[in-house]
């Protein structure tokens, strides 16, 4: 629905010149750019419980935010105003394909699909991310600077909610038009304001720190009652120093904690499960009466049956050394190592037609595992869907 042309680079160019090194200005990604939504679908989604969304304001540099959902929109004003909407690919099928152009990154970086309505001189103000971002111009016009990083950009935060930068240098300023599309690495500072009234999408990618990452893997210990192994010191000497702990004793505290890390098996299926986890609440209906395998079988017995794959889910494979470990949505699913073409389909494409998976000759093992997914609302037929 959507092809991306970086300029005059190929998208392995792109990866080797700029992603993550340097900020790009990408006029027309996306020509005769059509948008997916318009403001008031966008409004509709914050209305939603279940959807995050916040509105922004900057009336005479008083900056304000109001969180949703929303029952009216009277802090939308006329000027100075942005809703921004979190998630939306996991709600709005057709938004959602906006990410397709961009899976040419892995499937686990990529974060979620953010979508913004400002009127004119709207915005967030200026700030810097921890994580790429391809912002897309939809309708109207907004005007953008992005510099590039700089240890020394000071953070401040006049509204608690939103931390800001102060002045920086711009080595990219313009004014985006409907399908030009800006590049931004983790640390540059920017900012963008509309010109007129403007819908904006954000493509992030998720980028998890060393805190996010051992936090999660001590839950997964935890989970899993693994972790048993207790210090142990048979060839213990007398020493002089009572109060001392030598370092001989920390390094092998050091090796006991790291054995864990080193358990391949147990990394792998905590990685799996940690990085296909949706950050935000899905658009889930499971299937009442649920599917039998035979019931599944049927439908894919229909070559031209087309199977598609909700917004927002993410899936993601691992080879082991004798299995293959799907993680689809924070679970993980074990399978032979035989099931890699059909394990592929599932992962690579959002939908597929019931002739490709058929081809792969996949396993009794991994058609229980479909029908989980199908069952779960994670998979689906479209014209049963």
């Amino acid at each position: 629905m959507y092809q991306l042309v970086i300029n005059n680079l190929s998208e392995q160019e792109f990866l080797n010149d700029f992603w993550q090194k340097k900020p790009l200005l990408i006029k027309q990604g996306f020509s005769h750019f059509q948008d997916p939504l318009d403001a008031n679908e966008l409004a509709g989604l914050a209305m939603e419980e279940s959807i995050e969304s916040r509105i922004i304001t900057n009336n005479k540099n008083d900056w304000q935010t109001h969180q949703g959902p929303f029952e009216d929109f009277e802090q939308l004003t006329d000027t100075h105003s942005t809703l921004l909407v979190q998630a939306v690919d996991h709600w709005h099928p057709d938004a959602a394909q906006l990410l397709e152009p961009f899976r040419f990154i892995p499937n686990w970086r990529i974060d979620d699909l953010m979508i913004s309505y400002s009127t004119p001189s709207g915005g967030v103000g200026p700030h810097l991310d921890q994580y790429d971002v391809f912002i897309i111009q939809g309708e109207g016009k907004r005007h953008w600077r992005v510099g590039l990083p700089d240890p020394t950009l000071k953070q401040f935060a006049q509204n608690k909610k939103l931390l800001q930068v102060e002045a920086f240098e711009a080595v990219i300023d313009c004014i985006l038009e409907p399908g030009d599309i800006l590049y931004i690495p983790p640390g540059c500072p920017h900012e963008g304001y509309a010109v007129e009234n403007a819908l904006n999408y954000s493509v992030g990618f998720r980028a998890p720190n060393q805190q996010d990452l051992l936090s999660s893997f001590a839950d997964h210990i935890i989970d899993t009652e693994s972790g048993q192994k207790r210090y142990t010191d048979h060839n213990l000497a007398l020493r002089k120093s009572k109060g001392e702990l030598t370092n001989l004793e920390v390094d092998k505290v050091k090796t006991l904690m790291a054995s864990l890390l080193e358990n391949d098996k147990l990394f792998k299926q905590w990685l799996g499960s940690t990085l296909s986890q949706p950050k935000h609440e899905m658009d889930l209906a499971p299937i009442e009466p649920p599917f039998t395998s035979e019931q599944i079988s049927d439908d894919l017995s229909d070559e031209e049956a087309v199977f598609e794959r909700l917004g927002g889910t993410r899936a993601i494979y691992q080879l082991l050394d004798d299995e293959l470990l799907l993680s689809v949505n924070g679970e993980n699913y074990a399978m032979p190592l035989t099931d890699l073409a059909a394990v592929e389909l599932l992962t690579d494409n959002t939908e597929f037609k019931s002739s490709a998976l058929n081809l792969t000759n996949p396993s009794l093992v991994f058609m229980q595992t479909f029908t989980i997914l199908v069952n779960e609302g994670v998979l689906f037929n479209i014209e049963q869907g």
